[in-house]
C-alpha cells in the first residue's frame, strides 16, 4: 500500500488525473520543506500545470492541505472500520483500534507525517468547520460500536471524550517517535504491546 494508492482510492477515474498529480506533488513538497514554506508556484512547477488549474481544483493552498488531510482521515477511518467490523468484544475493539492505527502509520509514513504537521493548520483554518463535522461523524460511528450492550459497561466509568486518547495515546506517541527517527522499529512491530497497554488503561479488571 503506497501513498499514490491512497490518492487513487480517494480520487479515482481518468477525469481526476490532474487533481491526483497536484496532490501527489503537494504532499511531497509539504513533507520535504513544510507547509509554510510551500507555495502554489512550488507545487505548480513540480506537476507541470498552471496556477489557474490548481486554483480551479482546490481554490487555495489551504484547499490542497485540507484535501490531503481529509483523504488521509477517510483512508485511516476505512481501515479502522474494517478492523472494528471483525471485533465483537470490548477488548477486541480496543485491539482493533490500536492495530488499525499502527498499521496505517507503518504503511503510510509519508501520509502520517503530513497528518501530524497539518492538523493544526486544518483545525484552525478555513476548513475547520468541515473538519469538526467529519470528526463528529467518525466519532459517532466509533461511539455507537463501543455503546453496544455487552461492551459499553467496560467503558462507562471513563468520560467519552477521554476514551480515544486513552486507547490511542501510547500508539500515537510511539508513532511520532518512529516517524521522526527517534526509534527504529515500526509501530506495527509493537502493536500487541500497545494494544495490551491500551486495554489495561481502561479495563476495570
Amino acid at each position: 500500500m503506497h501513498s499514490n494508492d491512497l490518492i487513487e482510492r480517494t480520487f479515482p477515474g481518468r477525469r481526476s488525473e490532474l487533481k491526483r498529480s497536484i496532490l501527489r506533488q503537494a504532499l511531497a513538497c509539504f513533507n520535504e520543506v513544510g507547509i509554510e514554506a510551500t507555495n502554489i508556484e512550488t507545487i505548480r512547477a513540480q506537476c507541470d500545470t498552471s496556477v489557474g488549474a490548481i486554483y480551479h481544483h482546490f481554490g487555495s493552498k489551504e484547499g490542497i492541505v485540507a484535501a490531503l488531510f481529509f483523504a488521509a482521515l477517510e483512508d485511516q477511518g476505512t481501515l479502522r472500520d474494517s478492523y472494528l467490523h471483525k471485533a465483537h468484544t470490548a477488548q477486541e475493539g480496543v485491539v482493533a483500534l490500536v492495530h488499525s492505527y499502527v498499521e496505517w502509520v507503518s504503511e503510510q509514513p509519508d501520509w502520517a507525517r503530513f497528518v501530524y504537521q497539518s492538523r493544526f493548520a486544518v483545525s484552525s483554518g478555513p476548513f475547520k468547520d468541515e473538519l469538526l463535522s467529519r470528526n463528529k461523524q467518525r466519532n459517532r460511528q466509533l461511539m455507537e460500536w463501543l455503546g453496544i450492550e455487552g461492551r459499553k459497561e467496560h467503558f462507562s466509568h471513563i468520560p467519552a471524550e477521554l476514551l480515544p486518547s486513552l486507547i490511542i495515546g501510547a500508539a500515537d506517541s510511539y508513532s511520532r517517535a518512529w516517524l521522526s527517527a527517534r526509534v527504529k522499529k515500526s509501530p506495527s512491530e509493537y502493536r500487541d504491546f500497545l494494544a495490551d497497554a491500551a486495554w489495561r488503561s481502561i479495563s476495570q479488571q
